[in-house]
Order: C-alpha cells, then sequence, then structure tokens
C-alpha cells in the first residue's frame, strides 16, 4: 500500500506539472494582448514542481521525471527496483495531463493540435529557434544534469532545512529560461511523450532526443554530486525529503 501511494503521488505529480506547464504555453503564452511568453511558461513549470514538492514531497520524494528518477539511483539516493514503477507511473500520469489540456483547448474553435505544436519538444524545423539536433541534444543533458546536481544538493542530509522545493522550483524555472528557444525545454521524457503522443508526427519522430539526452544528463548529474558530496548515512530517500 505504501508503495501504491507513492506510484499515486507520482502520477498526480507529473499530471500537474503537464497540465501546468504545457498548458501556459498551449492556451497563455500566445493570448492576444495578454500572452504570458517565455518568461511566464518558465514559471509556470517552475510552480508546478515547487508546489508539487512541497505537497508530495513526503510520500514520494516528488521526482516527477524519468530522468530524476534514474538519477537520484546513480548517485545512490533511490532503489533500483523502484525505477521502472516509478517511471511507469509519471508517463501515464504525463499523459493524462496532456489529454486533459486536449479537451480544454479544443473548446476553441479551429483548434489543432498538430499545427499548433502542442507544446511538443522538437529540433532543428521544429526547434523554436531553429536549433539544430546538436545544440538540443547538448542542452538537454547539460541542463538535466544541472538538475539533478541542483536536487542532490538541496536534498542533501547537511543542506537548510525547508527550502529544497523553492531551491528545485527555481532551478527548473531558470532552465527553461536557458532552453525554451532551443528545445522547447524538455529535461523530462514524460514532460515530452504525453504532448508528442497529440502533436503526432514530426514530435512522435523526434521525441527519441527527449528521452535519450534528458537520461544520459540525469545520471551523470547524479554520479558527479555523489562523489562530490556523498550522502551522509540516513540521509532520506528519494528526491525531496520530508523536512
Amino acid at each position: 500500500m505504501e508503495n501504491t501511494k507513492k506510484y499515486a503521488a507520482e502520477l498526480i505529480g507529473t499530471f500537474w506539472l503537464t497540465l501546468g506547464g504545457c498548458g501556459a504555453a498551449v492556451i497563455s503564452a500566445g493570448f492576444p494582448d495578454m500572452g504570458i511568453g517565455f518568461l511566464g511558461v518558465a514559471l509556470a513549470f517552475g510552480l508546478t514542481v515547487l508546489t508539487m514538492a512541497y505537497a508530495i514531497g513526503h510520500v514520494s520524494g516528488c521526482h516527477l521525471n524519468p530522468a530524476v528518477t534514474l538519477g537520484l539511483a546513480a548517485g545512490g539516493r533511490f532503489p533500483s527496483a523502484q525505477i521502472v514503477p516509478y517511471v511507469v507511473a509519471q508517463v501515464a500520469g504525463a499523459i493524462l495531463g496532456a489529454t486533459v489540456l486536449f479537451i480544454i483547448a479544443n473548446g476553441v474553435d479551429g483548434f489543432d493540435a498538430a499545427a499548433s505544436g502542442f507544446a511538443a519538444n522538437g529540433y532543428g524545423a521544429h526547434s523554436p529557434g531553429g536549433y539544430s539536433l546538436m545544440s538540443g541534444f547538448v542542452a538537454e543533458v547539460v541542463l538535466t544534469m544541472m538538475f539533478l546536481f541542483v536536487i542532490m544538493g538541496v536534498t542533501h542530509g547537511r543542506a537548510p532545512v525547508g527550502f529544497a522545493p523553492l531551491a528545485i522550483g527555481l532551478a527548473l524555472t531558470l532552465i527553461h529560461l536557458i532552453s525554451i528557444p532551443v528545445t522547447n525545454t524538455s529535461v523530462n521524457p514524460a514532460r515530452s511523450t504525453g504532448p508528442a503522443l497529440f502533436a503526432g508526427g514530426w514530435a512522435m519522430a523526434q521525441l527519441w532526443m527527449f528521452w535519450v539526452a534528458p537520461l544520459i544528463g540525469g545520471v551523470l548529474g547524479g554520479v558527479i554530486y555523489s562523489w562530490l558530496s556523498p550522502t551522509p548515512t540516513g540521509d532520506v530517500e528519494g528526491g525531496v525529503p520530508s523536512q
């Protein structure tokens, strides 16, 4: 039952991240005269993680991201036996979030998920700024690596207590401010999968990169931080500890 609650928390949290972050991009970013723009979308993604970290961090660790789960496992903070069920829950939550977003967005005459891009991630012709596959790959690896570095650091047993969700949310906001023009910012394979299913075509064809690059980055971040500052005995496993 305890594990079931963890998986449910990850599903709900990733649902919220996808609905909130991608919803801001699809519905609000380009709204005439009142659009929130890149800055608003970046804040939306950061706020989804910040709010869920406080809400479910004590339940599941609030990973919401297969790259975070794998990175924490690589860094010795998460049991490898739980990787697959966590990832399944996260992807299911992202698909559910994208489904609800599609239902809402489809309430406007003429809406077309494929034509709009539906907040899917892309490179080359489908990068918001026209950035190449190589640029996108490097950005996704490095930014995911630094995201894990921050997560590992602020959830360390010797880190200041109570500030982890705020730091993690702000880190994700910063990551989006850097890379929305490059790839529309993934750093999260689950978040990429949900919208890609509705955008179809090119989004599904390019989805591989938004699994491979963030997973590589997550492992690098987890391993590097665990070498830099090993976890004290008895430190909380899972990600965001109950503080």
